[in-house]
């Protein structure tokens, strides 16, 4: 296969996007994808972006055409390759390590080996911290609102007693996994909502909404309260 016999002369500091695919099986496109998905809060993080460049891919009728392809450091797949399943990334780590016996034993007496210090134990531990700081960040709290736990707590009744108070007194409805304002309650400064983001097992960002509550708001449901 040409990007492995490729690789086998590679320059063991870093790995293509092509390369990548095509040692842990997965469609280039998807491994782009991923790459554009985990780029922000690497830059955030290490203050810089991922090196982009392109290369020329020969087509099966004849001809070719330029596609773009990363480049990447071992730090960077690995970190990357954190959202991939285990057996991908088992690849991965396997063929990095094939790699460095290579150009360790090719440049020995040189006295030029590079050693790569980051285990795949440390940079899945600090990709964890990365996107821990990323997503918490997009999840701050909203200055004076509360949510409808804060409130039930506040108020002495359940989270499922007080929502089905919201929804018999018509200020709220259950539609799509969540709890909405009904149309009479919309713009009156009662709620609004708030996204909460989160990694899902496949590696891409998701977004949860949910109502949260202000402080008008936490005052007309205390009155809808009393009596119940």
């Amino acid at each position: 296969m040409e990007h492995l016999n490729h690789l086998s002369a590679h320059d063991s500091q870093y790995m293509t996007s092509l390369e990548i695919a095509e040692v842990t099986g997965k469609l280039h496109k998807d491994v782009l994808k991923a790459i554009r998905n985990m780029e922000p809060a690497w830059e955030r993080e290490c203050g810089r972006k991922f090196a982009l460049t392109s290369e020329t891919l020969n087509m099966p009728q004849g001809g070719v055409r330029m596609i773009p392809v990363f480049r990447l450091t071992k730090t960077e797949s690995l970190y990357v390759a954190t959202k991939f399943n285990d057996e991908a990334r088992a690849r991965l780590v396997t063929r990095w390590y094939e790699l460095e016996q290579a150009a360790r034993a090719g440049m020995a007496d040189a006295g030029q080996v590079r050693y790569l210090l980051e285990t795949e134990q440390e940079i899945v531990k600090r990709s964890d911290e990365i996107r821990r700081t990323q997503i918490s960040s997009e999840n701050a709290d909203a200055d004076g609102c509360f949510t409808v736990r804060d409130m039930a707590t506040f108020l002495g009744l359940t989270v499922k007693l007080l929502n089905k108070l919201l929804v018999k007194e018509g200020v709220q409805y259950y539609n799509g996994g969540r709890y909405k304002l009904t149309a009479d309650y919309e713009g009156s400064g009662l709620a609004q909502e708030r996204s909460f983001h989160y990694f899902g097992l496949d590696g891409e960002k998701k977004e949860r909404k949910y109502l949260v509550w202000t402080r008008l708001g936490v005052e007309f449901v205390k009155k809808l309260s009393i009596g119940h």
